[in-house]
C-alpha cells in the first residue's frame, strides 16, 4: 500500500511485547499490538460520523529476526481499517547465559490514518 498523502495521521499507539520460552517472534510481535491498542478507544468515529472501515492503520514492528515474522497473521489481529504490516529490524533478544534460553521483545508502534477531514475540522500544526 503506498501513502496517501491526503490522509491525516490521528493517532499513534506504542507497544511491547515477548515470548519467553518460544522463541516466537510473531507471537512477540502479535503481543507487542495488543499491548499498542490495549487502552485506545476510537471515539473520533461516533464524534464524526466516518465509518471504521474508513480508516488506514500501519503497523511498524522491530524484530532481531524480520523474517520470521508472518506480517500477514498480524493483520488479521486489528479489528478494522485497512492495514499494512511492516517489519524491520528493531526490538532486542535477551539470551540467559545459564540455560541458553532466548526472550523474543517485539516493539510495534501502531498509526491511525483517516481521509482529510479539513473540511470539517483542522488538525493542530496545519
Amino acid at each position: 500500500m503506498t501513502h496517501q498523502l491526503t490522509d491525516q495521521r490521528v493517532i499513534i499507539e506504542m507497544g511491547m511485547g515477548n515470548d519467553q520460552y518460544g522463541q516466537d517472534y510473531t507471537k512477540a510481535a502479535g503481543r507487542a499490538i495488543e499491548d499498542a491498542i490495549r487502552h485506545s478507544a476510537l471515539a473520533i468515529f461516533r464524534s464524526t460520523g466516518l465509518e471504521a472501515s474508513d480508516m488506514r492503520v500501519v503497523v511498524t514492528i522491530g524484530v532481531q529476526a524480520p523474517d520470521q515474522v508472518d506480517a500477514e497473521t498480524l493483520k488479521a489481529r486489528l479489528p478494522y481499517g485497512v492495514v499494512e504490516v511492516r517489519v524491520q529490524h528493531g526490538g532486542l533478544d535477551s539470551s540467559n547465559p545459564e540455560t541458553g534460553n532466548v526472550i523474543v521483545i517485539a516493539a510495534a508502534a501502531v498509526e491511525v490514518f483517516l481521509p482529510s477531514q479539513s473540511v470539517h475540522w483542522r488538525l493542530a500544526g496545519r
